[in-house]
């Protein structure tokens, strides 16, 4: 007899979660220990630096070791009697949300793997050492790290790939459509971390080269447009370099600092943006052109070029 799809995938899913167990194990109890034993004597890196780069491992192993895996070793031997995972599913569903951490840390983690490797030999030997060894498979710690990134996509094409193949009157239907839509949400809410995450870490970065201006500080600002133009100064028919930061709310006019200590910029002058008006001008000795007018005042603004200007007016 033929094995039904459905059972196929979730077996499949079953050997995968069986690797991705192992993969974990190595993570937390291998890495993670040995680094952390190797810290704790204040030869190779700071404990700190160890955490950081694991962020939350050991409870994602403990999660899959001690609840999934052997929950859904458990359905799988009694397929033949209640062939169903969803509601498995389900259960795990939930607790996927603390990947949300790992995977914004993820960057963070190869960053710091990369600078303490070059600042600590010791370090880097203890992490070579433990590579060597049959179990790493010849890849780096980098490449394990990975693995729980992509967890969660997997069990999202996995489920989907389950429910497509499940007959239209299986028991598992109602359970498994709404295990798959649960997997999906975690996903889109570790996606939404990071794009936030990224979102606030480069809004910090233009603050700090605004020098940290406390009214200009506001987590809740979006960045849209930033960039160098020249100003025209119709008094003397002479213009000077000039640099604007647009926000969704403001519209920053700076001066670059002739001696960076700290800040880049300094903020000359900030316009609403409400109220604002932009049009182009038509001006044969000042071309790309255009004018902005808010209630503050009037800037008249020339950039390098047709599309530069362009965009800015957009």
């Amino acid at each position: 007899m033929q094995e039904p799809e459905e059972k196929k995938i979730a077996l499949e899913l079953l050997e995968t979660e069986q690797a991705y167990v192992n993969r974990l194990h190595l993570l937390d109890q291998v890495f993670y220990t040995e680094l952390m034993k190797e810290a704790k004597t204040g030869k190779t890196v700071p404990e700190e630096v160890v955490k950081m780069i694991f962020s939350n491992i050991s409870s994602i192993y403990q999660f899959h070791a001690e609840f999934f895996l052997p929950e859904l070793q458990k359905r799988m031997e009694d397929w033949n009697h209640n062939p169903r995972i969803g509601d498995v599913i389900q259960k795990l569903a939930p607790f996927l949300k603390m990947y949300g951490e790992y995977v914004k840390n993820f960057d963070k983690a190869v960053e710091l793997i990369t600078a303490w490797s070059e600042k600590s030999p010791p370090f880097q030997e203890l992490i070579a050492d433990i590579q060597k060894r049959k179990v790493c498979a010849n890849l780096t710690l980098q490449h394990h790290m990975l693995e729980p990134v992509q967890r969660i996509p997997r069990y999202e094409l996995l489920l989907k790939d389950y429910v497509r193949k499940l007959p239209p009157h299986s028991p598992d239907r109602g359970d498994a459509e709404k295990a798959l839509e649960m997997i999906f949400m975690v996903a889109k809410h570790s996606n939404a971390a990071i794009a936030e995450m990224e979102r606030l870490q480069n809004l910090w970065v233009v603050y700090q080269r605004l020098g940290l201006e406390d009214d200009i500080v506001d987590p809740s600002n979006e960045l849209i447009k930033e960039g160098p133009i020249q100003k025209i100064s119709t008094r003397n028919n002479s213009t000077s370099e000039k640099y604007l930061f647009l926000f969704n709310n403001m519209l920053l006019y700076c001066v670059p600092k002739v001696i960076q200590v700290g800040a880049e910029f300094q903020v000359h002058l900030r316009m609403d943006v409400g109220g604002m008006k932009v049009r182009e001008l038509k001006d044969t000795q000042f071309p790309h052109t255009f004018l902005v007018s808010g209630k503050q005042r009037t800037l008249e603004l020339q950039a390098r070029s047709a599309e530069e200007m362009d965009a800015w007016i957009k």
